[in-house]
């Protein structure tokens, strides 16, 4: 992935879109099972980079959670005693890291971006997330897209304001792509990297069948062109719902008004959850802008075809374990689930149901008892032993009127209202040149520079 970026801007540089000596800042985050490796997984990063003969293009900064700590203890709580005063704010800033569940990382690599522009790069207007097994196949999409990845970029439409089909002012204030699998490339850019299933149905997908709603959303929402009158990409457009890990980005004055996370406690759909979080927001409502041709090549089964493989069982938990949080975390944002599943209907939404226990059960016993009618041993007793302790973890967590995950979306609400507070205070006092600000400043630059990355020989 990241050699495919340091490709992409020497292609951009060809077409005039970036100097000879631009570079990308790439921000890593590192996520760990115990605290031992943090210390040394930028060493082993220099390391792989200096194997694979370095990077030019590309600025590579590493944060662990070691790191991320030290932003909080030595920057945050510091600026929030110093301008905002109050109770210690470091339980409240544990939200910013990178360990744990995909939701804690994901929020982390896009409220860096806000960070980076008060202390180290004020003019960066905003951040974009690609995964490592995804690269811009800059050919393709001059040629069938009429413009390269950085030009797509430019649409108007990031940052514009509008109205949805329901008359409500919306800022398009994120903005998604697509992606097509390596496999299909050579068919088409536009070839939807799911496509429609083909198949008789498992038992277990006659109560809950996800695979045609994402077939469904992939080719409505992420291959959506704008060829006609009625849909010409600039006076009219269609707000996506639907988005993948990477091929997304914000604006940092959107990031920093809208205050968007992913509460930590998602281990999957990291990125379906992530526009939930400003659904309850007053006024002009965050939204993400489609932009057609904005499409990566993805990488995942040449890049990781043994991972893939091992963890279908993980998976297909997972997916019961989403739509038990997806439930809980909706009602607690809408009491009319209803009303929220037309919001994000049809893929995002479908993982939120009026009976999601039910749902799960369900499918959870008839999965099983697949496995066992299909001679598959070994796999039904792991995925039975398994996800009884996850399904019935999962159950607790969403249990009660005050549920442990109503009262952790709180908290983390509160964190992240609190981690934008501090900035903007330190940015003020930064403008009126304040010593202690000026001081942080520096700090946060040199913790910033240990993070970076240095292959040797470069």
């Amino acid at each position: 992935g990241l050699r495919g970026l340091e490709d992409a801007l020497e292609f951009e540089r060809t077409r005039g879109n970036a100097t000879n000596y631009a570079k990308l800042t790439c921000l890593l985050s590192v996520s760990v099972t115990h605290p031992n490796p943090q210390t040394i997984a930028r060493r082993y990063i220099e390391e792989e980079f200096t194997k694979a003969g370095g990077l030019h293009n590309i600025e590579v900064y590493v944060f662990s959670e070691a790191d991320t700590r030290r932003l909080v203890d030595d920057i945050l709580a510091p600026a929030a005693i110093r301008y905002l005063g109050g109770a210690d704010p470091q339980e409240l800033l544990t939200v910013f890291g990178v360990d744990g569940e995909y939701g804690r990382h994901y929020s982390f690599l896009k409220a860096i971006a806000a960070f980076w522009q008060i202390v180290m790069e004020p003019e960066i207007k905003a951040t974009f997330k690609i995964d490592l097994d995804q690269v811009f196949p800059q050919k393709e999409l001059v040629e069938q897209a009429g413009a390269s990845a950085f030009e797509h970029f430019t649409t108007p439409l990031w940052g514009a304001q509008g109205f949805d089909s329901a008359g409500r002012p919306i800022e398009l204030g994120l903005i998604a792509g697509a992606l097509v699998n390596e496999g299909d490339i050579g068919k088409s850019l536009f070839t939807p990297d799911v496509g429609a299933p083909n198949r008789d149905l498992f038992p277990d997908e006659h109560i809950f069948f996800s695979m045609l709603p994402q077939a469904l959303s992939t080719e409505a929402e992420m291959m959506t062109r704008y060829s006609s009158l009625a849909l010409d990409g600039k006076r009219t457009c269609i707000q996506r719902v639907h988005v993948t890990g990477g091929t997304n980005g914000i604006l940092i004055s959107s990031l920093r008004h809208h205050r968007p996370f992913t509460p930590s406690f998602f281990g999957r759909a990291e990125d379906q959850a992530y526009i939930f979080s400003v659904y309850p927001n007053p006024g002009v409502k965050l939204a993400y802008a489609h932009k057609d041709g904005l499409i990566m090549r993805h990488d995942k089964k040449a890049f990781a075809q043994e991972a893939i493989q091992s963890a279908h069982i993980g998976k297909l938990l997972g997916d019961y374990v989403r739509i038990l949080f997806f439930s809980a975390y909706g009602s607690i944002l809408d009491d009319n689930i209803s009303r929220l599943k037309d919001s994000f209907d049809p893929f995002t939404g479908c993982f939120i149901s009026k009976i999601p226990a039910t749902v799960v059960y369900l499918r959870f016993a008839l999965k099983a008892a697949s496995f066992f009618a299909e001679g598959q041993d070994e796999q039904g007793l792991a995925f039975i032993t398994d996800g009884a302790r996850r399904i019935a973890t999962a159950l607790e967590f969403v249990q009660g009127e005050d549920s442990p995950l109503k009262r952790q979306y709180v908290k983390e609400r509160r964190g992240w209202d609190l981690y934008y507070d501090i900035l903007s205070v330190l940015e003020d006092a930064l403008t009126e040149n304040d010593h202690f600000a000026l001081d942080l400043q520096h700090k946060a630059k040199l913790i910033i520079g240990e993070c970076s990355v240095h292959a040797r020989g470069q």
